[in-house]
C-alpha cells in the first residue's frame, strides 16, 4: 500500500510536529523555508508540505513518527547533491544541523553524522595520515553517497566505500532508532548498504579509514582534435594497470568562465583523472603509455597531500541543473570508443556536460567482508552521462544520452544506484540480480510496509 497525499496541513498538526522536536519547523510561507529546501541539482527542486531541520536522532524519530501519524511520505536531505527527483507532498528532513564527527586513530575508524561531508572527514582524519573512501568532490555528505554504494577514487585499491562500514544508526518508517550492523538487523544492515534510503532515515554511520598519508594523483587535459587518440589509448592502457592505479577518462564541454585557464575555457576536452598510491616515478611509468598517446593541453600528475583530493577530478562546486545516467560495462571495446566518440565526441554540438568512463575491477570485484546489496561487481567500466536540464533540453538530453548508452557493445547487468539518476522503481530494481531485487523488496516490505520512503531512488512506486 502506497501512502496518500494532502494538499495541506492543519496548524495543529504543525504545531504538535513543532513541539515535538527541537530544530526548526518550516511551511512553504515560512521565512527560510526555501534555503532550508534548497537542493544541489537545481533541476530537481523539492517541494514538501513541511520541511523539517532535525538536530538530532531524536528529532528524526519524532518526524517520522508524525508523518505516519497524517499518512504522509517522508524524504531526507543533507547537502542537496542526491536529489535526482523532487520530493513532493512531504515531509522533508533536512539533516544538515546533525554535525557530530568522531575519529579513533587507533581503530582506523570514524563516525559522522547524518550531516556531515566528506571534506570534514578528509581534515579530521589527514593529521593522521588516514583517509575515507570519499567520492570525486569532498562536498559531497558521506551518509547518502555511502548508502548508494560509493565509488571512490581508490575504489579499485580498496573497493566501495559500503563495503567498509562497521555500523549504521537508522529510524526506520515506524519511528524507531535502531543501531544495525552484522550482528544486529543484519537483514536491513545489508539492505541499506546499496539500496540507500528505501529503508529508513540514517542518522550516523561508522566506517573504516584507510593508511594513506599521501597520494600521487592529479589530472591531465588533451585537446578535442586528438580524443580519438585519447581515447582508444586508455582502452588498451586501464587494463594493465595494478589494483594501486586507480583512473577514470571524460569528455567535457567546458563553460567559457572566467575563471577556468584559458586552454580550458568554453573548450571541449579529454580529462584523464589519475589516484596512484605510490611514488610520482612509478606513476610516470605507469603514464607514459598515455602522455606519449597525445599532446597535453594543461595538467600534470605529482605527488599531493590527501586533502587535495578533489584536485584530481575537479568536479564543479556551483548548483547545476542537470540530468545524468550511467550504465555499466563489461569491457572497454574499440567499437564503443568509437561509438561514444560519434554521439558525443567534439565534432557534434550536443548539451552534455561529461561523458565519463570509470575503471573499475580490482577490490571493486571482490565480495566485501560482511556482504552487502552494492550491485555492479562483475563490471570492468562505469559509462555515466550528465547533461544540462534546462527550459525545453530534457527531451534533447535523454534522447543524446540514449544514444551515448546504446553506442556501447560489451554491457553487464546492473547499475550502481549513484549514478542511476532520477530513474523510476521499475528501472532502478533492474540494478540488482533477481535474487537480489527480491531480497530488497521482501526487506522493505518488512521495515516499510506503508512505503513511507518514496521519494528520489526509491524502489516501490
Amino acid at each position: 500500500m502506497t501512502l496518500s497525499t494532502t494538499p495541506a496541513l492543519d496548524a495543529a498538526g504543525v504545531a504538535d510536529l513543532a513541539a515535538a522536536v527541537q530544530g526548526p519547523v518550516l511551511l512553504p510561507a515560512d521565512e527560510g523555508f526555501a534555503e532550508e529546501i534548497a537542493v544541489w541539482n537545481v533541476a530537481n527542486p523539492h517541494r514538501p508540505l513541511v520541511a523539517v531541520g532535525a538536530t538530532s536522532t531524536a528529532d528524526v524519530a519524532a518526524a517520522i513518527a508524525w508523518a505516519g501519524r497524517h499518512g504522509l511520505p517522508v524524504a531526507v536531505q543533507a547537502t542537496g547533491h542526491g536529489a535526482v527527483r523532487s520530493a513532493v507532498d512531504c515531509v522533508l528532513i533536512t539533516t544538515r544541523r546533525m554535525q557530530d564527527l568522531t575519529v579513533d586513530p587507533a581503530a582506523r575508524t570514524a563516525r559522522a553524522a547524518a550531516g556531515v561531508r566528506w571534506s570534514q572527514v578528509i581534515e579530521a582524519t589527514a593529521p593522521h595520515g588516514l583517509a575515507p573512501l570519499n567520492g570525486s568532490s569532498s562536498q559531497v555528505g558521506v551518509v547518502g553517497y555511502t548508502l548508494g554504494g560509493g565509488l571512490s577514487p581508490l575504489g579499485r585499491t580498496f573497493g566501495f566505500a559500503a563495503d567498509h562500514v562497521r555500523s549504521i544508526e537508522i529510524v526506520t518508517a515506524d519511528g524507531v532508532a535502531r543501531t544495525i550492523d552484522a550482528g544486529h538487523e543484519s537483514d536491513l544492515f545489508w539492505a541499506v548498504r546499496g539500496g540507500k534510503g528505501n529503508f529508513g532515515v540514517v542518522t550516523a554511520i561508522e566506517f573504516d579509514l584507510f593508511d594513506v598519508p599521501a597520494l600521487t594523483g592529479g589530472g591531465i587535459y588533451f585537446p578535442a582534435t586528438h580524443a580519438a587518440e585519447v581515447l582508444h589509448a586508455y582502452r588498451t592502457w586501464a587494463p594493465t594497470l595494478p589494483e594501486r592505479m586507480n583512473t577514470s577518462l571524460a569528455l567535457l564541454r567546458l563553460p567559457p568562465l572566467p575563471q577556468l585557464p584559458e586552454p580550458l575555457r568554453g573548450a571541449f576536452v579529454v580529462h584523464l583523472r589519475v589516484a596512484y598510491l605510490g611514488d610520482a616515478t612509478d606513476a610516470q611509468r605507469l603514464l607514459e603509455p598515455m602522455l606519449t598517446a597525445a599532446p597535453t593541453l594543461l595538467g600534470g600528475v605529482g605527488e599531493m597531500p590527501y586533502q587535495a583530493v578533489d584536485a584530481i577530478h575537479q568536479d564543479p562546486v556551483d548548483p547545476t541543473p542537470t540530468r545524468e545516467r550511467g550504465i555499466l560495462l563489461g569491457d572497454l571495446t574499440a567499437a564503443t570508443v568509437d561509438g561514444l566518440l560519434a554521439a558525443a565526441g567534439p565534432q557534434v554540438d550536443v548539451p552534455l556536460v561529461m561523458v565519463e568512463l570509470r575503471h573499475m575491477g580490482g577490490a571493486l570485484c571482490r565480495p566485501p567482508v560482511v556482504p552487502n546489496a552494492v550491485p555492479g561487481r562483475n563490471a570492468a567500466y562505469s559509462l555515466f552521462v550528465i547533461g544540462l536540464d534546462l527550459p525545453g533540453l530534457a527531451p534533447v538530453v535523454d534522447a543524446v544520452t540514449d544514444a551515448v548508452l546504446a553506442s556501447a557493445d560489451a554491457t553487464v547487468p546492473g547499475g550502481l544506484l549513484n549514478f542511476s539518476g532520477g530513474a523510476g522503481p521499475e528501472a532502478l530494481q533492474a540494478n540488482w540480480n533477481p535474487a537480489d531485487r527480491d531480497r530488497l523488496l521482501r526487506i522493505k516490505r518488512s521495515y516499510d510496509p506503508t512505503n513511507v520512503f518514496s521519494t528520489n531512488q526509491a524502489i516501490v512506486g
